[in-house]
C-alpha cells in the first residue's frame, strides 16, 4: 500500500505535466502541506499553505500568481507566525483526488480538497487573510 507521501508524488506527477498555465501543482502542495503539518513543521511552510489556499480559494489566484505572492513575501520577510493546527484536516485526501480519473473531473476534485482543507482551518482564518493582507501590501516589498 503507497504512503501518503507516495501518493502525493503521483498526484504531482500529474500537475506538473498538466497543460494548463495556471499551475495548479501549487494547490496541492498547500493542500498536501496544510493536511500534513505538525508540530515540527516551520512556521514558514504552514503560513505559505494557509495563504496559498487563501489566495485560490477566496481571491481566485491562479497557482502562478500564488507563487508570485509567496515570492514576493519571503523576499524581505523576517519572523513568521506559529500557527495553533486544528485536529481535523479535512474529508478529502490525496488518496481521494488519486481515485477520480485525470482530466477536468480530477481538476474539479483538487479544488474540494483545497476547500476540505482551507475549512478546517476556519478559527484561524482571518489571521491568515489579515496577515496575507498585510504582507502583499507592504511597502517593504
Amino acid at each position: 500500500m503507497k504512503s501518503d507521501q507516495e501518493k502525493f508524488y503521483e498526484l504531482s506527477y500529474y500537475t506538473l505535466s498538466h497543460k494548463d498555465p495556471a499551475f495548479i501543482h501549487q494547490h496541492i502542495v498547500d493542500a498536501y502541506g496544510a493536511q500534513h503539518a505538525d508540530e515540527n513543521s516551520k512556521p514558514v511552510a504552514v503560513y505559505f499553505t494557509l495563504m496559498g489556499l487563501y489566495l485560490y480559494l477566496e481571491k481566485n489566484y491562479t497557482g502562478r500568481q500564488v507563487q508570485l505572492a509567496h515570492m514576493k513575501v519571503a523576499k524581505n520577510k523576517k519572523g513568521w507566525l506559529k500557527f495553533n493546527l486544528p485536529k481535523s484536516r479535512g474529508e478529502i485526501t490525496v488518496s481521494d483526488v488519486l481515485n477520480i480519473p485525470p482530466g477536468k473531473n480530477r481538476d474539479e476534485m483538487i479544488r474540494k480538497w483545497c476547500v476540505s482543507v482551507w475549512d478546517v482551518y476556519k478559527e484561524i482564518q482571518e489571521k491568515v487573510r489579515s496577515y496575507t493582507e498585510a504582507d502583499l501590501n507592504s511597502k517593504d516589498y
